[in-house]
């Protein structure tokens, strides 16, 4: 099931909608790296070019959790 979340990058608003699993990834990165989780979305925001968002997010949350300690 699809949770969506609101975001202010670069002043304006917009809604991105993944699984909750990537949201308890990207989170857990957010926290890592001492951010909070608006930082992180603007972050892959700014990086990701013609991608969508939302694909932008599953991919660095799909690398975070292959480079997580097993």
């Amino acid at each position: 099931m699809l949770k969506k979340r609101s975001f202010s990058l670069s002043r304006h608003r917009t809604s991105v909608a993944l699984e909750a699993e990537f949201w308890v990834l990207l989170e857990a990165d957010a926290a890592a790296a001492g951010k909070n989780l608006t930082a992180l979305v603007g972050e892959v925001d700014v990086a990701r070019g013609l991608r969508p968002l939302a694909s932008a997010l599953r991919v660095h949350a799909l690398a975070v959790a292959q480079h997580r300690p097993k």
